[in-house]
């Protein structure tokens, strides 16, 4: 019973197929949450093909987009404030909805023995 189980959801879940329409999402205004000592926050940022405008805690944070393909990019802080700023966030889109997508980020370089470390988010598309 068990084994007919697991073969039934195995061939359930070999199935899904997640949907990416990055096209979609490539420019706009989105609105994100994070969380900041624990405390959940909201930001907003527009995105054209080339820049992307952060508006968050009453600041306004500017990068440069470099599209690697249609669902990954690479941010570039424009004016960054220290040395951890400067380097680049590689942005993945991992799954679309009408409205929004989730998204997977990361530093784009890494020091010598420095950890990996990804982090995923939820845009919605506002505009």
């Amino acid at each position: 019973m068990r084994l007919l189980f697991l073969l039934a959801l195995l061939t359930l879940t070999s199935c899904y197929e997640t949907t990416r329409n990055c096209n979609d999402f490539k420019t706009g205004a989105f609105r994100f949450d994070y969380v900041v000592d624990g405390v959940t926050k909201s930001g907003d940022f527009k995105r054209t093909e080339r820049y992307s405008i952060n508006f968050y805690d009453g600041k306004t944070d500017s990068s440069e987009v470099k599209w690697i393909n249609d669902c990954e990019f690479v941010l570039y802080k424009i004016n960054p404030k220290s040395i951890s700023e400067k380097d680049p966030i590689h942005m993945k889109i991992l799954k679309t909805t009408d409205s929004s997508y989730t998204f997977e980020y990361s530093k784009a370089s890494f020091n010598e023995g420095e950890k990996k470390r990804k982090e995923k988010g939820l845009a919605i598309k506002i505009d």
